[in-house]
């Protein structure tokens, strides 16, 4: 679980550091052009100060961090309830502290093992969309957290517990442009674990869904199937009127944990699994990181574009404690899809995010 109180401290780099990058940065731009990508100067700026990861050190995962009202907000949990940071930027989330806005009970459902909260702003009200049990894993559920009031800072209360047909996990909402919501999730197909397959249904509120669960994906893949056939953390990118649902795939304690993608074009049905295209495994390990995955977006941090966050293991072996938190930009190519690339050198110094007015969690 996190530390919500271990923020480490925004590195200053070497202004030759930043030459280089930029250097670099033109040098991919380049690239991407000839490729037929979205050039690299889209999605980076290349004027503002410098940063590196990671954005938050070990023990640190599953992250989600929201855009409202010009302010960054990071959900996160331990075993005390979950928490939010908040910054006017993205890179100030590793020194903001850690507030607690929703402690569990003390026993009885929703008490235990709460995992990987992500908060919503849906009808001008917060919602913190958390996974947790009574001290068993079989028991895990969704929950939903509403703030108290119009404050995103909350506090918040426990006003549901989904019905998601059983197990559930790591749950997240796409909105499409009609306003029309639907929950997207990780689940059992059955009572047991062993699989984890991905799940839809739609949203009658923030805090009811309606109709049963669609199976949306299994792990059929063999870059999903590594050590246990996963898939889970469900994320949206909307861009151009399509979908990208970012998902994480393979066990999340070993280093070949990675990112694949589902495309939904415009129009399509969220609720007809045939009409997600699959596109592959998108973004995996290479000599700078393990396990990377269960990520999340930034669109548009101000000039400093389009930002991918996620969590990636530091050691090769099996485990979850040395997982950190970090950050780097992403580019769309000329169909409008993203490209994340690799995993960055973690020593590479980054644009710095900085905060706009605006600034959208998706678009």
């Amino acid at each position: 679980m996190d530390d919500p109180c271990d923020a480490p401290r925004p590195v200053s780099l070497p202004a030759l550091w930043l030459l280089v990058f930029m250097l670099t940065l033109l040098a991919l731009g380049a690239g991407a052009a000839a490729r037929g990508e979205t050039p690299a100067a889209e999605s980076v700026s290349r004027t503002f100060p410098a940063f590196s990861n990671p954005l938050l050190r070990p023990p640190a995962q599953d992250p989600q961090v929201t855009v409202h009202e010009g302010r960054y907000h990071y959900c996160e949990s331990s075993l005390e309830g979950v928490f939010l940071r908040t910054a006017g930027d993205l890179a100030g989330l590793a020194s903001a502290p850690a507030r607690r806005v929703w402690a569990p009970p003390v026993r009885g459902p929703m008490s235990k093992n709460i995992w990987a909260p992500e908060l919503h702003i849906l009808d001008g009200r917060a919602y913190i969309y958390v996974a947790a049990d009574d001290g068993d894993n079989a028991n895990h559920r969704m929950g939903v957290l509403e703030a108290e009031t119009e404050d995103v800072a909350g506090p918040y209360r426990l006003a549901a517990v989904l019905d998601t047909g059983g197990w559930a996990i790591d749950g997240t909402v796409l909105e499409r442009e009609d306003r029309r919501r639907y929950f997207v999730w990780s689940g059992w197909p059955g009572a047991r674990d062993g699989q984890q397959n991905l799940y839809i249904s739609a949203m009658k509120s923030p805090t009811e869904l309606e109709g049963g669960r669609v199976l949306l994906k299994s792990p059929d893949q063999p870059w999903e199937r590594r050590a246990m056939p996963i898939c889970e953390g469900p994320q949206v990118l909307r861009r151009g009127g399509r979908v990208f649902l970012v998902y994480s795939a393979s066990g999340s304690w070993t280093a070949d944990y990675c990112l694949g993608m589902l495309v939904l074009e415009p129009g399509a049905d969220p609720m007809r699994p045939a009409e997600w295209a699959p596109a592959g495994q998108v973004f995996a390990r290479n000599k700078h990181a393990y396990g990377v995955g269960h990520c999340g977006f930034v669109i548009g941090a101000g000039d400093g574009g389009d930002w991918l966050i996620y969590h990636a293991k530091t050691l090769a072996g099996d485990g979850w404690e040395d997982r950190e938190v970090r950050a780097q930009p992403f580019v769309w190519d000329a169909r409008g899809w993203p490209v994340f690339g690799e995993p960055v050198d973690p020593l590479r110094p980054l644009a710095y995010p900085v905060r706009t007015e605006g600034a959208l969690v998706a678009r």
